[in-house]
């Protein structure tokens, strides 16, 4: 599996983004999604995930609320949708493949769960 991320970019407080990520091969449909972030001198971290069929999410609580994530199994695309978007969003963003097509477990949340990586997409947020 390849996975490109794009859409990333320069905002101000408040505003909004969309992120979206293709893949290409025939695992993608039946893989768990994610998307991580990382900002300068700081870890890499789980930000949201959806299951196989999008039946299923998850988010981190800093984005609760503000982060939609979405997938097209046709298009072989996944998609976060950044509203209320603040400073502290500032990162790199990664789309990820799951290891399962559920996000049951507790090892969602685990970058080492994840086995095939977009090259991110930096996302800026101006105050």
């Amino acid at each position: 599996v390849q996975l490109q991320a794009f859409g990333g970019g320069l905002v101000q407080a408040g505003g909004s983004l969309r992120l979206s990520c293709a893949a290409s091969g025939r695992t993608f449909s039946v893989r768990a999604m994610g998307w991580f972030r990382q900002a300068p001198g700081k870890e890499r971290e789980f930000v949201t995930g959806i299951s196989w069929n999008g039946g299923s999410t998850r988010y981190a609580d800093s984005v609760r609320g503000r982060f939609t994530i979405s997938r097209d199994n046709a298009k072989n695309t996944v998609s976060l949708q950044m509203n209320s978007l603040k400073p502290e969003d500032t990162a790199v963003y990664y789309c990820a493949t799951y290891k399962s097509s559920t996000l049951g477990d507790s090892y969602y949340q685990r970058s080492s769960e994840y086995d095939y990586w977009g090259q991110g997409t930096l996302v800026t947020v101006s105050s």
